[in-house]
């Protein structure tokens, strides 16, 4: 296993199952990690939760969620989770601080990226 799927395999993510999904080619799951910290979804979901449309920022997020668990972000789909349900269920709170929790997580999987 080469350094950069040990540090996130260290860091939660379901490498194993992951790389089944993508029949063990890891070129092409690094590509996979590179599009997903370039996702436009981010920006989305982040100016819909500043703007207060729920169901943007749910279409955003739910995106968001399956992208991260096909690719095995085990942190950043958990993080996500925590935006999605209370959308779903049309709550009006303030999900800001989970969205700067899933921008730092984020940038931490570029800095892995750009390390690798």
């Amino acid at each position: 296993m080469n350094p950069l799927m040990m540090k996130l395999e260290a860091w939660g993510c379901d490498i194993k199952s992951t790389m089944r999904r993508v029949a063990d080619d890891e070129l092409f799951y690094i590509d996979c990690l590179h599009d997903i910290v370039e996702d436009p979804y981010f920006a989305k979901l982040k100016e819909a939760i500043d703007r207060g449309n729920v169901s943007q920022a749910f279409d955003a997020a739910h995106t968001l969620k399956g992208v991260l668990s096909n690719l095995g972000l085990t942190p950043m789909y958990n993080k996500v989770v925590e935006i999605v349900e209370p959308l779903r269920a049309g709550s009006r709170e303030d999900l800001s601080d989970k969205y700067e929790q899933l921008a730092q997580m984020r940038v931490y999987l570029k800095k892995l990226l750009a390390q690798a």
